[in-house]
């Protein structure tokens, strides 16, 4: 068992340089001997042969179940040097690549009843969990770092203001946010542009703090939010916003989503659409985040994505690829996630703990080692709505900032 592991991690690991122990005590290096030593040892020879077995999956859930630690560095470490190496597959798991391949609109099937199943999976955790390591304002989804050395709550604001200025939205204007999360997009929208916002998710716990927060912010006749399926929304809308939403529709419904939002925008309307997605051909999940972080979840290729829009007859206006921002905001919750992992064990238990750190890492680089980003497409029905050129952003962009320091509360030290 352990010349098997040795021979097919040796033949993998071309990069790096990653010490494996086994459960037997036998010890080989892997990689070139580039970069931070790294260190880790199998427990058990039932962890070594799951490995061997199933890659993709069993690397997860080893480290999850701890037959699988590291002694030397982080598993952030480990997934950086196994996600670096030339061939991203192992080649004795290829042919359970193909078989997930071939049924891949099987396990991304999502009817309402089920795509309400699976975001229960992931959102509807306790709420105490996101606010461990997400921003003031809970946004789930990538930030924008307009300065490498910005906050994570600066990013996210950058993030919602970038948005904002490609919706070009006008005060009064009805404005769908499909996916709507805790309602910090729609709330900002509402609150800073004067939108009309309708919000809706599918997940109860999303959907009670949302509401609540448009109470208290005195936002809730501008920006109500609903447990619906964006497929029962009525319409029309001047504008379409979905952030982070889009990854969670599956393939065998995209032209489903981009008909149903063709059929929500008003002729002159304009919608934003943000989701991660791959710079590569088409793919699969990742058998363990299917599993344990995001069922019925896929990230898509522009190539699966671009003829959907099509044939829904939108027209894409602008695309902008941010690359390695996730990546940051990957790490700053990473950070944050840690530095409380505690309080996240009391929550739950040390295997939870071990599952998200892995899924925060995982995620983290493979924005930094693969092939993967985040994608805005900004869509119209009609040529003209949008402006030609991309100067309109950076004045927008501009005159937000202006407003948000201006509805900043001001403070005053005692006395003055």
């Amino acid at each position: 068992m352990d010349s098997l592991l040795r021979f097919f991690l040796s033949r993998f690991i071309r990069r790096g340089n990653i010490t494996f122990a086994t459960a037997a005590g036998t010890r080989f290096t892997c990689g070139d001997g580039t970069g931070q030593p790294v260190a880790a040892r199998f427990l058990t020879a039932k962890a070594q042969r799951r490995l061997l077995l199933d890659p993709e999956l069993a690397f997860g859930e080893i480290y999850m179940d701890g037959s699988f630690v590291v002694e030397r560095g982080s598993i952030a470490d480990v997934l950086a040097i196994v996600m670096d190496q030339p061939d991203l597959s192992p080649r004795w798991g290829k042919p359970l690549w193909w078989v997930r391949y071939l049924l891949r609109s099987l396990q991304q099937f999502n009817p309402r009843r089920r795509a309400r199943r699976n975001v229960a999976h992931h959102y509807d955790l306790d709420r105490r969990l996101y606010s461990l390591f997400l921003d003031a304002d809970r946004q789930y989804s990538c930030g924008y770092f307009e300065d490498p050395k910005a906050t994570l709550d600066d990013a996210q604001r950058a993030k919602k203001r970038h948005i904002a200025a490609k919706l070009m939205i006008r005060p009064g204007q009805r404005l769908l946010d499909i996916g709507s999360g805790w309602g910090g997009l729609g709330l900002y929208l509402a609150g800073t542009l004067g939108a009309d916002v309708t919000g809706v998710t599918l997940s109860r716990e999303q959907l009670q703090l949302s509401n609540a927060r448009a109470a208290e912010k005195n936002l809730a006749e501008k920006a109500r939010f609903l447990l619906q399926d964006y497929r029962d929304v009525p319409g029309p809308f001047d504008r379409i916003v979905s952030v982070g939403m889009f990854e969670h529709v599956g393939v065998a419904h995209f032209a489903t989503y981009f008909q149903r939002c063709a059929e929500l925008l008003a002729p002159d309307g304009v919608m934003l659409l943000h989701s991660i997605g791959r710079s590569e051909q088409p793919g699969i999940t990742n058998p363990w985040i299917a599993k344990y972080i995001f069922p019925g979840g896929y990230l898509p290729a522009l190539s699966e994505v671009l003829p959907a829009i099509e044939r829904a007859g939108l027209l894409v206006c602008d695309i902008e690829i941010l690359r390695l921002h996730y990546a940051d905001t990957l790490k700053a919750w990473r950070e944050r996630f840690l530095a409380r992992r505690e309080e996240a064990a009391r929550l739950y238990d040390e295997r939870f703990v071990r599952m998200w750190e892995f899924y925060l890492a995982a995620s983290e680089m493979t924005f930094r080692k693969q092939n993967t980003m985040v994608f805005q497409i900004q869509l119209a029905k009609r040529q003209g709505v949008v402006p030609i050129t991309r100067d309109y952003i950076t004045r927008e962009e501009g005159r937000l900032r202006e407003i948000e320091r201006r509805q900043r509360p001001q403070f005053q030290l005692a006395g003055e």
